[in-house]
């Protein structure tokens, strides 16, 4: 069995494990069917802290982890493996964010799931590709009545859940079907604004954005939809309910779509697209294409976009979008969930995406020879 790092919170003179009463710290009071209740301080008979894990705990999942610790408002317990295991387990997380360094040591770090306690909350950080093979293992480590939270980029796995007509898994993003089988109950979404990457193991830096829309995948406004965003906010995570989550999904998206594609491609950040003639007519295409399919699905952003325009912003970050950080890295992509199922969405409303057709397999060539480089 692989080893668990343990950093358990201070216990008081009692003997009793509670955070210290200054923080905005949360505890899990008690559950009522498929809902988290959750009560402020002081500590109550029978009251714990709620047990969160971050399942992948990368750029994102470390800026989420580090928030919600820093705050005391959980017991925070991390999966993650290799260097950047190693050195959350030597020193802790690390955020640079806003001229300030958070620092911040989890209840937990490990690479094995099955060595940590049921949770209450797991926040899901990996890269879609990533899902299928980690789903029994997500469904053993959420406690009965806990739920987990998806932060994923371009179209979740569970696009359908909810939605009147046709129900049932994405086959390019759910291959088996063991994401839907074993999980859609317990699932809420979530987009996420606000780009981070990992510096070197262990250090995150927050480059700007601290947005964070969660949801029901059916669009209701659940009390563990409810308590889940409380707890972001609490950990000064800038979280919200959005009207809809699937028009979120394509309003981050159409813009994933081409920015992402194309610095993985060219390996230049967004910001030098316009050094290179042509590229940024590329990037409009794209995203027409993409804002096209969205609106023959029924989400129409087109009169929201000025595409041109957001092909040809400046960005002075040097922010590395995520494939472009992968690609840098020499890991998979996650070609199918930012581009491959909307190209399967325009195959199924009639949609042509000429230019989309013609990226979608340089994506796959370039993913498979990563693969193949790192087995």
């Amino acid at each position: 069995m692989r080893s668990l790092h343990k950093c358990p919170f201070r216990p008081d003179d009692t003997g009793k494990v509670r955070a210290p009463p200054s923080g905005p710290a949360i505890f899990l009071h008690r559950f009522f069917g498929e809902s988290l209740i959750l009560a402020p301080f002081p500590f109550q008979d029978g009251g714990r802290f709620m047990k969160v894990c971050v399942f992948g705990a990368g750029a994102i999942g470390g800026h989420v982890a580090a928030r919600v610790i820093a705050a005391q408002a959980a017991e925070v317990s991390l999966i993650t493996r290799g260097r950047q295991l190693e050195a959350i387990r030597a020193r802790g997380l690390v955020l640079l964010t806003e001229g300030k360094e958070i620092t911040a040591r989890p209840a937990a770090a490990t690479d094995d799931p099955a060595t940590l306690p049921p949770q209450d909350v797991v926040i899901v950080t990996m890269k879609a590709h990533s899902l299928p093979g980690v789903a029994d293992a997500l469904a053993r480590l959420v406690a009965p009545q806990g739920v987990i939270v998806f932060v994923l980029n371009g179209i979740p796995w569970w696009w359908r859940l909810g939605l009147p007509g046709a129900a049932g898994p994405l086959p390019l993003l759910d291959p088996q079907s063991s994401l839907w089988t074993k999980l859609r109950k317990k699932t809420l979404g979530c987009v996420v604004y606000g780009p981070v990457e990992v510096r070197e193991p262990g250090v995150i830096f927050h480059f700007s954005g601290n947005r964070w829309l969660i949801g029901e995948p059916d669009g209701s406004k659940s009390a563990r939809l409810k308590a889940v965003v409380d707890l972001f906010n609490a950990s000064g995570l800038k979280a919200e309910i959005p009207a809809d989550l699937r028009l979120e999904v394509w309003r981050k998206g159409f813009g994933n779509v081409a920015g992402n594609s194309l610095a993985a491609l060219t390996r230049l950040p967004g910001a030098d697209f316009g050094t290179v003639p042509g590229l940024q007519d590329i990037y409009a295409s794209l995203m027409r294409e993409t804002l096209e399919v969205a609106a023959r699905l029924g989400w129409d952003l087109r009169p929201e976009v000025d595409v041109d325009k957001a092909a040809r912003r400046s960005d002075s970050s040097r922010f590395r979008s995520s494939m472009l950080q992968d690609v840098d890295a020499g890991r998979p992509m996650e070609v199918e969930g930012l581009l491959g199922q909307v190209q399967a969405f325009a195959q199924e409303t009639g949609v042509a995406v000429p230019v989309m057709d013609c990226i979608l397999p340089l994506l796959r060539g370039l993913d498979a020879s990563l693969r193949k480089s790192n087995p």
